[in-house]
This record gives structure tokens, C-alpha cells and sequence, in this order.
């Protein structure tokens, strides 16, 4: 055991727990650290050759809190250094060593693109909610946001990045790309993550936002026509496509007909409304509303490392109760 120093000291002793220690301290009972350091411990570099690696379990740590905190990588070597509960979490005594800079962070989130990693960390994440029965995979409900890219060209090559594209939503022009997901229809965890450019339609993206096992389908009126789809007219789903606003509004709302029809479209609307939840996490929360890297790639690997820590977020309450159950 490590002897703590005199600000550590001061620091467990003072008499009110912060809104970040309490969130650092449920992250920590949530998170499935033995899978989570399965998916990267065969990537990650053994210190054979040249000066020995940080612990992945720490540098796994600085990652989520840089998620968490929408940072860059020498904000959160920053913050790290800054603050006594992200020192904590992390396992840095400043007395006897340094939060890792801004290079060794950079190299680490490279090392996660590379081998298409933040995807798996997803799907080992989906595997533990799922063995907890939290996510059902009966129904699927597919939806997007737009996330804004620096439309500026005052840039070495003088362009935007070509990867993103500009869209018209409204009355009003976005550039940048796509988050499209898919959804649990029951508990509203994520179960796929796909970027794209702004400019790709929701309807082209809806057979990689299924996972192939749901029972119905539900998408607002951006999917009109999928179930219609050479790729997935097969499919046996039960297809609950919102109507275009046009044609709700053309029906009579003194018709009995069309009385019934707002009832069974506000229906859906509610269903459809568990997919939002992960967007304000992700983007309220974890100040996600700007790319932060140049490209498609990286940018859609980030958002599966998100949309992971949104999920633990939701399922928050039932992690914490099975863990107590255990614990008892």
C-alpha cells in the first residue's frame, strides 16, 4: 500500500462529496473493467522495446474521463492535474509522478482507431447489459443527429474537411456528419453507432441500425419507404414508420378517422422518444456537439466510445441495485 500524501489527506476529509466524486464514484461500480481491459490488452504495447508503457487500466481511465468532460488531449492532461477527484479516479499521486501529457493520450486514442477498437469496447459494454437483462433486442428504433463541423477553410490546406458535407434541415444549413443509431425499443440502450457525411439520407443507413434479431422496427418519417428497400423488403419486422407531418395534417381532426390517427402517431412518438435520451447525453452532457477530429473515421470511433458511456449512464439505477444485491 501506498502511503497517501498530505493533500490526499485533506482531501478525504473534507465534509461534502462533489457532484463530479459522486459521478466518478458510480462510474466506477458500473463500468465492467475485466471486459473492457480484454479488448485492449492484446493491442496494447508490452514494453519489450524501449521505455515501459503507462497501465492500460490508467490510461483506459484518462480516455473516459476525456469522454466525459468533452476535452482535448492536453485539456485533459489539464484537468487531470487540476483536480484531486479525476486524480483519484485515475490512480495519480502528483508527488511521485505526472499525469500522462498530451502525446501519450493522442497515441493511446491512435492505438484505439487503428484496430477498430471503440466499436468492440461498444459491444463488450452491450454484453454486460444484456447479461444483466437490461437490454431486451426485441425492437429497434433507428434515428440520427447532426453534429457540426468547423465550417471554416482558414486552415493550412485552405478547405473543409472533406469527409463532412452541408445538408438543409428546415430552413436551416448544417455541415458536418450524421450519428445515426439504433436503438433497445425497450430500455433505450444503443446497440450500433454508424457516421456518416451530413448530406446521407436517414433511409439509406437503416439495415446497418438493425442487429437482426428485432421483432419491430420503430423510425420517424426520415425512414418512409425502408421496409420497401431492396435489402430488407424481406425481412419480417413489424415496420412502425411515422407518417409525413403533410399527410397527418391533410386528414380532418374533426373525422373520427382523423382523431385516430394523431392518437396512434403520438403512440409512436412516445416509443420513438427513448432514442433521444443518448443524444442528450452525448451531446449535453458530454459536450459533444462539435467534431473534434478531421475525418470520418475518427470522428464515428469517438461516437462508439460515447454512445458506450451513455449506455452505463442509462442503465445507471440497474447496475447499481444488481451490484448491491451482490455486494449483500
Amino acid at each position: 500500500m501506498k502511503q497517501i500524501s498530505f493533500s490526499q489527506a485533506e482531501f478525504q476529509r473534507k465534509k461534502r462529496r462533489t457532484r463530479r466524486e459522486v459521478f466518478l464514484a458510480e462510474m466506477e461500480q458500473t463500468m465492467p473493467w475485466e471486459e473492457l481491459f480484454a479488448v485492449v490488452e492484446p493491442h496494447y504495447p508490452k514494453g519489450k522495446r524501449g521505455r515501459l508503457p503507462i497501465g492500460l487500466e490508467r490510461m483506459l481511465r484518462v480516455y473516459f474521463v476525456q469522454q466525459w468532460n468533452g476535452l482535448s488531449d492536453e485539456g485533459v492532461e489539464d484537468a487531470i492535474t487540476d483536480s484531486q477527484a479525476l486524480r483519484a479516479f485515475v490512480g495519480i499521486d502528483l508527488s511521485r509522478e505526472a499525469a500522462p501529457d498530451a502525446t501519450t493520450v493522442l497515441q493511446f486514442r491512435r492505438l484505439l482507431e487503428q484496430h477498430d477498437l471503440t466499436k468492440k469496447l461498444l459491444d463488450a459494454v452491450n454484453a454486460g447489459l444484456s447479461a444483466a437483462g437490461l437490454m431486451m433486442r426485441e425492437g429497434t428504433i433507428a434515428d440520427a443527429t447532426i453534429i457540426a463541423a468547423p465550417p471554416s477553410v482558414k486552415n493550412e490546406a485552405n478547405a473543409r474537411d472533406p469527409d463532412m458535407h452541408q445538408t438543409k434541415k428546415g430552413n436551416q444549413w448544417y455541415f458536418g456528419m450524421n450519428a445515426h443509431i439504433g436503438a433497445d425499443a425497450e430500455s433505450g440502450l444503443v446497440h450500433t453507432v454508424v457516421g456518416t457525411a451530413a448530406n446521407e439520407a436517414d433511409v439509406t443507413q437503416t439495415e446497418r441500425l438493425l442487429h437482426g434479431e428485432e421483432k419491430d422496427a420503430f423510425l420517424d418519417a426520415g425512414y418512409v419507404g425502408a421496409d420497401k428497400r431492396k435489402e430488407l423488403k424481406d425481412r419480417d419486422i413489424n415496420w412502425q414508420i411515422a407518417m409525413k407531418r403533410g399527410k397527418v395534417k391533410a386528414v380532418s381532426e374533426e373525422s373520427s378517422f382523423g382523431q385516430w390517427l394523431r392518437r396512434l402517431e403520438s403512440l409512436k412518438a412516445s416509443i420513438r422518444s427513448k432514442v433521444e435520451h443518448p443524444f442528450h447525453i452525448v451531446k449535453n452532457l458530454f459536450h459533444y456537439k462539435k467534431v473534434r477530429y478531421k475525418g470520418l473515421d475518427k470522428n464515428t470511433a469517438q461516437l462508439h466510445t460515447l454512445f458506450a458511456l451513455a449506455n452505463l449512464m442509462i442503465a445507471k439505477r440497474g447496475l447499481l441495485a444488481l451490484n448491491s444485491q451482490v455486494a449483500s
